[in-house]
């Protein structure tokens, strides 16, 4: 009797170590490099949370990216700081073995205005970003990027996933 007790005790643990290993997993996904339509975002955990900093910006050949400021922000004392380095999300929580956040909150530096938002990890690899205000919402797809430091220090990046429908 004792042995098939500790045979199921075996395989129960088994079971939820390999159940949260799985979670975890999927939950780690979102972490990581992502080409945006205007910049490239580093999403990782900030003391509990997620949060998306903007790591560059694409502008005119010339004008250095630390220089284009915040200046739609809603809040005036915040106009002056450079896009560069900003926090896009926050309070997103993960929705268990869906591949989605949700009740999370994002910036639009070009509306200076905060949304109600969700983010879904796509079969295709993409992330969907999506802000919402009165239940009318937009979307837009992110592409994962690996991101390598060269040997002069400057950073190099590529599509983490080529297939034909992620391709630029």
């Amino acid at each position: 009797m004792n042995i098939y007790k500790n045979y199921l005790a075996i395989i129960i643990y088994a079971f939820f170590t390999v159940s949260i290993s799985i979670n975890a997993h999927e939950e780690d996904e979102i972490l990581g490099y992502w080409l945006t339509s205007q910049s490239i975002v580093l999403i990782k955990n900030c003391e509990g949370d997620l949060c998306a900093t903007i790591e560059h910006i694409f502008v005119e050949e010339g004008t250095d990216p630390k220089s284009i400021l915040d200046s739609n922000n809603k809040d005036k004392a915040l106009r002056e700081r450079t896009i560069i380095g900003i926090n896009l999300i926050q309070d997103f929580k993960y929705e268990e073995g869906s591949r989605s956040y949700r009740g999370g909150k994002i910036y639009d530096p070009g509306r200076g205005r905060i949304f109600k938002g969700n983010l879904n990890l796509l079969e295709n690899k993409n992330l969907k970003v999506e802000g919402c205000v009165m239940r009318i919402c937009g979307n837009e797809e992110w592409r994962a990027l690996n991101v390598s430091i060269d040997e002069d220090g400057s950073k190099s990046a590529v599509l983490k996933y080529e297939n034909e429908e992620n391709q630029l």
